[in-house]
């Protein structure tokens, strides 16, 4: 499976709608296969999805994310975890054992927010 985090100097981008660059890796349950970076360009919530998708991303881990944006992520079969922060290695190692849940990964101030554990991967919660 290909799991997807935008970043910026080693973090995770607090809002994906105008990150840059996503770490794409392929993660199977040994661990992590491979792993690349893709530049996003599209800035419009349907390319920018079609274009995650066509990377065969089946999972975006990543901060803040507009509405539109996610709907369409989700249309495209790209399930979505919004609103982790946190060093990128740490939140992939995090997703892998289960732990972005229980691990510290939320950002500031998202307790209790529609969107809190909305993920429906089988990770601990993710």
């Amino acid at each position: 499976m290909k799991v997807a985090i935008p970043h910026w100097q080693g973090r995770v981008s607090p809002v994906f709608d105008v990150a840059g660059r996503v770490l794409l890796a392929d993660v199977d349950a040994g661990g992590v296969r491979s792993r690349h970076e893709v530049v996003l360009t599209d800035e419009d919530p349907q390319g920018r999805a079609a274009s995650l998708a066509a990377t065969g991303a089946r999972v975006l881990i990543c901060g803040a994310i507009s509405w539109p944006l996610e709907m369409a992520l989700s249309a495209a079969g790209i399930e979505v975890i919004p609103q982790i922060c946190g060093d990128v290695e740490a939140v992939l190692a995090g997703f892998l054992n289960g732990g972005l849940a229980r691990g510290g990964f939320l950002m500031p101030g998202c307790c209790g927010r529609r969107r809190r554990f909305r993920g429906r991967h089988g990770r601990g919660g993710w």
